[in-house]
């Protein structure tokens, strides 16, 4: 990014930057962004800015693709959810927790094992695929949040990654409200106007 003045930033951490001056660069506006990462790198300011306006991450700029938002924040989840299966690795082992459940009236099942389709095209395959990859992501919270709830709350107190994700598949239809079991204390989440 090349500022006013004719200096230009790095939007990279260095090599021997300390954890405290990660990401410390100024924010940019998402239209100002020129990178092929443009969507991560902009959902990811938002973040790191304020984990808590889970309204303003979700918020798709008005010059950005509905498919191609929903795919990245998808992906930023995947990333951050690794923080927690990080923190469950510890506990969560099949001599404890021998199958993957949330309550007793959910048992997560491997949908691998089904007689595989074929994909018609990319795009369209893909977006209708969104809500199956979303209710795969939700077992890991609802499992954690039922079984792990000590290492599920230092998460989520950190991140709120479980409730901008139930917002994210609130808001674009992504999962039905009935299969979204972790409660989620605050507002009523009512489902946006998008078609998923």
């Amino acid at each position: 990014m090349k500022m006013a003045d004719g200096s230009t930033i790095l939007r990279r951490n260095r090599p021997g930057t300390k954890a405290k001056d990660f990401c410390r660069w100024p924010d940019e506006l998402f239209d100002e962004m020129d990178s092929t990462l443009a969507v991560q790198q902009y959902i990811q300011q938002l973040i790191r800015k304020d984990p808590n306006n889970i309204d303003l991450i979700l918020k798709k700029p008005d010059s950005q693709d509905e498919g191609v938002w929903k795919y990245e924040h998808l992906r930023q989840f995947c990333m951050e959810l690794n923080g927690l299966a990080v923190g469950l690795q510890g506990e969560c082992h099949p001599e404890t927790c021998t199958q993957m459940t949330a309550t007793e009236q959910w048992i997560f099942l491997c949908a691998a094992h089904k007689t595989p389709k074929r994909i018609v095209s990319i795009k369209e395959s893909s977006v209708a695929k969104l809500g199956s990859v979303c209710r795969r992501v939700y077992r890991i919270f609802s499992h954690a949040y039922f079984h792990h709830r000590s290492i599920f709350d230092e998460f989520e107190n950190e991140t709120c990654l479980c409730k901008r994700f139930t917002q994210f598949v609130t808001k674009y239809n992504l999962m039905s409200k009935d299969n979204l079991i972790v409660p989620i204390l605050d507002e009523e989440i009512t489902p946006g106007e998008s078609e998923a």
